[in-house]
Parts: structure tokens; sequence; C-alpha cells
């Protein structure tokens, strides 16, 4: 007699084991971590997010930041800013983290081949940024123009730097950075990271912005495409990560108006949006 065997179903609000591989500090308060899933690849789309949890403490949400060709390891990107996120930061190559995900809207790589691709990230908003950087390096015929516009508050907080200057390097992309506050031995840019904007060469009709940073840096970059350069808000996009828990939807935590970040997210247009940023209270 044949046996009908039952689909199998995961639970998924039960965190997989993933091995650390390896844990360096980006930055006095930013690290990365280098995990291992357990069992082959882990597929995910740039843009997306896990929820990583730090054992007997809590979980938190973080954008992957490594390359989507990358499967057999994933980067997570991480600032300390409470007790899950140090209880991360004191891992050691060998321990072990809690993974539910990949979850939530990518970045539109797919919708943006044949255009100009405008990213613009503040501080820490550089790592969710850094997958879709990453995919058109990768896919470099399948767009015009790539520019990466990155603001940080001093040459000390920027993040990536060496990868940023192997991007200046280059001659098939644009890589410029700034900073809010120089010191002595600082030779670049000096501002807010919209007064890049006009210093680089792009077709609004034919661009597709992605940004990622503080609400108010989101907020002041869209509204400079949009009143500055004539871009059509429905090709600007941000994303957020904003006081998520379960990542399905479930508790409601991270409800922005009508919308939910974990599932209607986190990558948005910014027609979605933009007028919930305005909103005080939301």
């Amino acid at each position: 007699m044949e046996t009908l065997t039952e689909p199998v179903v995961i639970d998924q609000m039960t965190p997989t084991p993933f091995r650390v591989r390896s844990a360096r500090e980006e930055l006095s308060h930013t690290f990365t971590l280098e995990l291992e899933p357990p069992n082959g690849d882990f597929v995910f789309k740039p843009g997306q997010f896990v929820m990583i949890y730090a054992f007997g403490i809590g979980e938190v949400p973080i954008s992957i930041s490594s390359s989507p060709a990358r499967e057999a390891t994933i980067l997570l990107t991480i600032r300390r800013t409470g007790a899950v996120t140090h209880a991360l930061g004191r891992l050691k190559p060998g321990d072990f983290v809690g993974i539910r995900g990949p979850y939530g809207t990518p970045w539109p790589m797919e919708e943006a081949e044949g255009r100009d691709l405008l990213i613009i990230g503040g501080g820490i908003g550089l790592a969710p940024l850094r997958p879709a950087i990453y995919h058109a390096m990768e896919n470099r015929d399948k767009y015009e123009r790539v520019i990466v516009l990155y603001g940080t508050r001093t040459p000390d907080d920027i993040l990536f730097q060496a990868q940023l200057e192997r991007f200046s390097a280059r001659t098939d992309v644009t890589s410029l950075v700034t900073v809010d506050a120089a010191d002595r031995g600082w030779r670049g840019s000096v501002g807010v990271v919209t007064r890049l904007i006009g210093r680089v060469g792009f077709e609004p009709a034919n661009t597709t912005a992605m940004v990622c940073g503080p609400e108010i840096m989101m907020t002041v970059t869209a509204e400079r495409l949009m009143e500055g350069h004539s871009m059509a808000p429905e090709n600007i996009y941000v994303t957020m990560e904003r006081n998520m828990k379960c990542g399905i939807g479930v508790c409601g935590h991270c409800q922005f108006g009508p919308k939910f970040i974990c599932t209607d997210g986190a990558v948005f247009p910014y027609t979605e949006v933009g007028e919930l940023f305005d909103i005080k209270g939301v």
C-alpha cells in the first residue's frame, strides 16, 4: 500500500540555529557577524531581513548585508543599541544564534534593470543597501549608471570604508562619501548626504533611487529628488526596521499607519509611506 507523506510545515516562530563563523568590529559601536546555516545554502533577495535571536535574551530584526550570491554564509551588520545587540556583540566564532527568515520585500533590482541606480545611505543605513550594491556590481551589464552616495557624522563613523574606496577606484561606478563634521585628517566632502546629489549625473526619468538611513534623512532625500530633480515618487524606495517583534505580521508592534513594516515592507516605494513620515505619533 502506498504511504502518503504529510507535508512538512515549518513553524515561522521557531528560530533555526546558525553557527557564528566570524565576528568583526566595524566601528566602535558596530560589528558584523558571519553566520553559517545548518543545512546548505541560505537564499535571500537584496533588502530582506532576518530576526536574529540571542539565546535567553531576545530577538531583533536585522537586514542582511552580504551579497545574495554568497549563499554559504550571511553577514549581519549590527549596531549596539540595547540588551540584545550588546549580547550579540559578545559572540565568538563557534557560538550559535537563532535565525528566522528571510522576511520582507526586496529592493526592486529586476524592475530597475536598464535604468540608472542611485543608492543613497546614511550611517548604519549603508548595511541594508549593500546587497543591492553587490548585486549591481555582479550584474553590471544590466544597469546604466550606478551611483553610491553615503553620508555619516564623522570620518570615524564611515562604515565599510575599504569597500567604498574600492568602489571609488572603479570606472563603472560613481561613489561619493561625505561627513557632517570633519577632523584635521579628512580631505573629502563635508555636509549632509543630499548635497552630493547635485554632483552626480543621472537621468531622473530613467532612475531608480534606493535610500536607507534615519527617517528624517530619507524624507529630506526623497524631497530633494522629487523637488530638485523631478523624480517620480514611485521610483524612490526606502527601507525601515521600526519596532518589529515577530517578523510575520502577527504582533502588530511594527504597524505604521495602515502598513505593517515586516510584511508590507521593509522596503517600500515612497508613494506608500512618504506622507506617514510627517504624521506625529505614527
